[in-house]
């Protein structure tokens, strides 16, 4: 039995430099990721089986076309494993909140079925199916802070950010990446910085917010709320949205953050953790 973590991805900065001729956008953007996500259990088994639990369950087909099964099945293809799988998910993420929740089960679905045919992760082959997946997949895969270029799937791994405490927060409300991407205005704002990854997450921006925050006035009230707490040197809408982010001085304003915002705010899901 493999057990994987599907660990939640923010996007620290977030550039969008233009359409290109394949319908994707030209992106420069700041990956990291965090202590928590999904949990994802992988045995081999007479038959392939794929089951969801946990808070956001529900809001996913368990038997279905889902990213984890895509994933089981492209790595079937391209190394020829013939076992079956049980496959649970225990699904702790939001879906559809900007933090990678689907990507990061595909990319952990991969990791395990790797770890259990002794595949190594920077295998060409495994890349390639985690490229096939989706635009996010990759940087999931590798699940440490990078750079990405082109569609995000051209990665250069950076340091330095690792044990900052953050708080995740959405306000329960789901956004098409789709529908975001197509109101983003076209204006190349400039690129992503270089250098020392802080100062690059400091002096980035998110061109999804805009679109986002039109399609879910939500957000603002989460990015006000944010603002709001102590000891935040960074506050910022992760991806396409819903799920908002700060960056905190010390764990001790970061938790008494998550409690300022859940007393006021029941409704919200709110995950205190840190950067990895």
């Amino acid at each position: 039995m493999i057990q994987e973590v599907a660990r939640a991805k923010l996007n620290l900065a977030l550039h969008v430099r233009g359409r290109r001729p394949d319908g994707y956008h030209e992106l420069e953007t700041l990956f990291a990721f965090v202590r928590d996500g999904d949990l994802l259990t992988v045995s081999p088994a007479e038959q392939d089986s794929f089951a969801i639990t946990g808070p956001f369950a529900a809001t996913l087909q368990g038997d279905g076309d889902n990213l984890v099964t895509r994933a089981r099945d492209r790595f079937r293809a391209a190394f020829g494993d013939r076992r079956g799988h049980q496959i649970l998910l225990d699904k702790r993420l939001p879906v559809a909140s900007g933090i990678g929740g689907g990507s990061a089960d595909a990319a952990a679905t991969l990791r395990a079925l790797a770890a259990l045919d002794g595949v190594s992760l920077n295998h060409p082959d495994l890349l390639a199916c985690a490229d096939a997946l989706g635009s996010d997949v990759p940087a999931c895969l590798l699940s440490r802070t990078a750079i990405g270029r082109g569609r995000g799937e051209e990665l250069t791994p950076v340091d330095g950010l690792a044990g900052i405490p953050a708080l995740l927060v959405n306000p329960g409300v789901g956004v098409s990446t789709a529908a975001v991407f197509s109101r983003w205005d076209g204006v190349d704002r400039g690129p992503i910085g270089i250098g020392n990854p802080l100062e690059v997450a400091r002096t980035g921006r998110n061109d999804l917010e805009p679109p986002a925050r039109e399609l879910a006035p939500e957000i603002d009230a989460v990015l006000a709320e944010l603002e709001r707490q102590d000891g935040t040197w960074m506050v910022r809408m992760s991806g396409s949205g819903a799920t908002c982010f700060a960056l905190f001085d010390d764990r001790a304003r970061c938790t008494a953050a998550a409690s300022t915002i859940r007393s006021a705010h029941p409704g919200w899901w709110c995950l205190e953790t840190e950067l990895v």
